[in-house]
């Protein structure tokens, strides 16, 4: 167990810190803002008139990537269902829109994804220093569970990560299912575990569950962005465990 700080917080007894992914350790602005833009201009060709509004609704206003948007913090399939809800209103079937947004999404995917999205400073080395507390870490987050697992191979983290876990089918954040599952796999309570992430949904999915405490993360120093946040950072390095 050990006792973590952060800023004026303490947490005692911690055996365990999940950490969300996109935006919190990986700095996946430049992917996600990608992503949206060509599915975006992909549903264009096929649904004429739907891109401005579209990305809108991932979050896009022109090139600059809301934080807190779609695109950013819904898992695969909510933005699949958010996309075809757009395309449906022109007047095509729901399965045909769903098709239409699933295929957009998969070439979009495949037409951006060469090189892996970098870490956020410091994240690598609060990694290294928390696991050799002897604290249990995973990532727990919105993408696929094949994107987080290349995100930790991609990264060399499997030293340091034993939960890598991703939402594919089921409840997506902020459902405290997610959370529970998380400390089942990790054998630790949730009341022993903290989460670190730069969503609402974070924050809220940790309270839920009735987890330590959530610690929210915002780069761009927006902490309405991490609202319900028991403390709120700007630098991964402000996350210390005291010493005895």
């Amino acid at each position: 167990m050990a006792t973590i700080k952060c800023r004026n917080i303490t947490f005692d007894n911690i055996q365990a810190i999940l950490f969300d992914k996109n935006g919190t350790l990986e700095d996946s602005e430049t992917y996600l803002r990608s992503l949206a833009q060509r599915a975006a201009r992909l549903i264009d060709a096929q649904v004429p008139g739907i891109g401005e509004p579209l990305l809108m609704a991932f979050g896009i206003n022109g090139n600059i990537l809301d934080p807190a948007g779609l695109i950013s913090v819904a898992s695969r399939r909510e933005t699949e269902v958010a996309a075809a809800a757009y395309i449906a209103e022109t007047g095509r079937g729901w399965f045909e829109s769903l098709k239409i947004a699933r295929q957009a999404l998969d070439e979009a995917e495949k037409y951006i994804e060469k090189a892996p999205s970098p870490l956020f400073v410091g994240s690598l080395d609060l990694l290294k220093y928390l696991q050799k507390s002897g604290l249990k870490l995973g990532i727990l987050s919105a993408a696929t569970s094949d994107e987080v697992h290349n995100f930790v191979e991609n990264h060399q983290l499997s030293d340091y990560i034993e939960l890598e876990m991703g939402v594919d089918e089921g409840p997506s954040k902020p459902d405290p299912l997610l959370f529970l599952q998380a400390c089942q796999t990790l054998a630790v309570e949730p009341g022993a575990t903290l989460m670190v992430g730069d969503s609402v949904g974070d924050m809220q999915m940790a309270r839920d569950a009735k987890a330590a405490g959530c610690i929210g993360i915002t780069w761009v120093d927006k902490p309405d962005n991490v609202r319900g946040a028991d403390v709120v950072i700007n630098q991964l390095d402000e996350i210390q465990i005291l010493e005895d």
